[in-house]
């Protein structure tokens, strides 16, 4: 029967992940996605270890580590002097079987998993469709979409998950509140050819960069390196992305005889929220649907690659029988760390990278020194940082 089926809206990482780990447990999938293709930009990049863990109960992060960078080094630098701290994720041994981060491209993730989901009888998967309406009664979700020629199709599931971002539909239809804030500053990504890690001999992969007037992140990919920095807001588009512009902030972050080839540009505002329930009866939320935040860290798609595991697993064990209301522990414990750990370190990241009081900077710097000098603080923070500890600490709420 159809209303057997779980409905997944959104095609990204998230959904892709949670209709992965259904169709692995034999639950058949509708997934729902707007657009035809995966779009090959350059959004997340950043895989922690406990991610890879996961991933690879889907089998995909063995073909992630060849299509992308394995990062065991990442810093914290000042912009003026250099390193601050380094730290050494093979200090996880023995805690991960992937005790490292990979850099790589969200959208590898999203065509490895869509190929999977296309060879296997469960999933229906239906592009170009765009969700408009969600009803629920006591058995079962109905689900109205927009196909591209306009024609509108229903749907019918079990249970309907909220996969589709922080615009979400799903949301918005269910009166879902999602409050918090926008930062001030837009965030400005720029990808370039450009050689960091042959220019700054002491440079790893991952970098975080503090500085009282323009903070950065340099973030290294297979074939390009990413550089993240705040934006005045009030600046217009046209000037903000002009080329002239473009290049006189890369000749700042390290003067270079050449110009800079950028291979991708884009602006966006960050926000900080969390949806004040992931359950809604039938309907379930994860990823950016019920949570965003700022991507220091790079803990935004992983926290939700983490919701949709943790979901999946609670949703199949509902849909064989177990009693319902275990869906309401997936939402307490996943939207505690979204506030708790997720949010609280993107904040705080955010807070020390762009520190302007000298004192308040210096001791910054003595802090994550001392962190990475000493062995104890130094794992128990790569603990934090990479996500391991959240996962495991949330285990104890019921």
């Amino acid at each position: 029967m159809a209303q057997d089926r779980v409905l997944i809206v959104g095609g990204g990482p998230v959904g892709l992940v949670a209709a992965a780990f259904l169709v692995a447990e034999g639950i058949p999938i509708t997934l729902i996605e707007t657009q035809q293709d995966v779009a090959d930009d350059l959004r997340a990049s950043t895989f922690h270890p406990p991610t890879l863990d996961f991933l690879a109960r889907l089998g995909v992060t063995a073909q992630l580590i060849e299509q992308g960078l394995i990062c065991r080094y990442w810093q914290f630098r000042d912009r003026r002097s250099g390193a601050i701290a380094t730290f050494d994720l093979a200090e996880l041994h023995g805690e991960t079987a992937f005790p490292y981060r990979v850099q790589c491209e969200q959208w590898k993730l999203a065509k490895l998993l869509r190929a999977q989901l296309e060879a296997c009888g469960d999933a229906t998967l239906i592009y170009g469709a765009r969700a408009v309406t969600v009803k629920q009664d006591a058995d079962k979700v109905v689900l109205t979409a927009e196909r591209v020629d306009g024609t509108m199709e229903q749907f019918t599931g079990t249970y309907l998950i909220g996969a589709d971002g922080a615009r979400s539909t799903v949301r918005s239809q269910s009166g879902i509140a999602f409050e918090g804030m926008t930062i001030p500053e837009l965030f400005l990504s720029l990808s370039t050819t450009f050689p960091y890690h042959d220019t700054i001999t002491d440079l790893a992969n991952i970098n975080y960069i503090a500085d009282p007037d323009e903070w950065l992140v340099l973030l290294r990919t297979p074939s390009l390196w990413r550089v993240l920095m705040p934006t005045d807001p009030t600046e217009t588009d046209a000037a903000m992305m002009a080329d002239a512009q473009i290049q006189r902030r890369l000749q700042s972050v390290l003067a270079s005889p050449k110009r800079y080839e950028v291979v991708h540009k884009t602006a966006y505002r960050v926000h900080e929220r969390v949806a004040d329930r992931y359950v809604f009866g039938r309907i379930l939320l994860a990823g950016d649907a019920a949570h965003v935040n700022n991507p220091l860290g790079g803990m935004g798609m992983n926290g939700g690659i983490h919701d949709a595991a943790n979901l999946s697993e609670k949703l199949v064990a509902v849909l064989r029988g177990a009693n319902p209301s275990l869906l309401a522990r997936y939402e307490r414990q996943r939207r505690k760390v979204a506030i708790d750990t997720v949010q609280a370190q993107a904040l705080r990241n955010r807070i020390d990278l762009s520190e302007r009081d000298p004192e308040k900077r210096q001791a910054f710097y003595d802090r994550v020194r001392a962190t990475a000098e000493d062995p104890v603080k130094h794992r128990d923070y790569l603990m934090r940082s990479s996500m391991i500890a959240s996962l495991r600490e949330v285990e104890s709420v019921q």
